[in-house]
């Protein structure tokens, strides 16, 4: 086999879409009767999916440590003032007016270092898709307020790739726990430990978890 078949292997492997998804989920349920349980009780979950933008990294920066409909309203509120979101609309905002966008003053920072980021071409969006996940991470991590969760949520809804599991993610961590029955306090690495048997699906599994978490709550998306 040529070097560019096993890369093309690789690449097919590594990111999902609507024509592989259900059946990522069924291999799952076969080697795990918990998250078996999940589909069996409430359906296969949303894909869910984001275009790899800019305004898509701003809407995953409003949501760090806030709940899904605040971010949402700050985005919103941010289209309604500038319509598309784009770096050199935000940074043409001054301090009050990012506020009137429910941004808080640290997001605002975010906001800004990631639009001068791309003014500079520090970072380029386009092509983006190309690059492995350890290039993407380590691209994004250099700028101020982006971490491993906000790679991760980027890696895993707008690249679709198959193999994150954001243990920073307050909301999948709880799902875990429940869905396991696992101890409040079981550390992080313990539940690395149980995420590793569903590689190289791990997305997948967290797309289930948060499904659980979601339809267990009555939670409107």
């Amino acid at each position: 086999m040529s070097a560019s078949s096993q890369t093309k292997i690789k690449q097919k492997i590594e990111s999902f879409d609507e024509n592989n998804f259900h059946s990522l989920c069924n291999q799952l349920a076969k080697k795990d009767r918990d998250l078996k349980n999940i589909i069996k009780q409430y359906g296969y979950p949303p894909l869910w999916s984001r275009v790899p933008s800019f305004e898509t990294l701003i809407h995953i920066i409003l949501e760090q440590q806030v709940s899904l409909a605040s971010a949402k309203a700050a985005l919103n509120k941010l289209k309604e003032k500038i319509g598309k979101v784009t770096h050199h609309k935000l940074l043409k905002l001054t301090d009050e007016e990012m506020r009137a966008c429910y941004f808080s003053r640290q997001k605002t920072v975010y906001a800004r270092c990631l639009a001068e980021s791309i003014l500079s071409r520090q970072l380029i969006l386009k092509g983006i898709s190309k690059k492995s996940d350890d290039m993407i991470r380590e691209e994004l991590k250099k700028i101020k307020g982006i971490g491993d969760w906000t790679v991760d949520v980027f890696l895993m809804m707008s690249l679709n790739r198959c193999d994150c599991f954001p243990t920073g993610d307050i909301a999948l961590v709880n799902s875990l726990k429940e869905v396991k029955k696992l101890p409040k306090e079981t550390t992080k690495e313990e539940l690395l430990l149980i995420a590793k048997k569903w590689e190289p699906y791990r997305t997948i599994a967290a797309y289930l978890l948060w499904w659980s978490y979601i339809k267990k709550r009555n939670m409107k998306l």
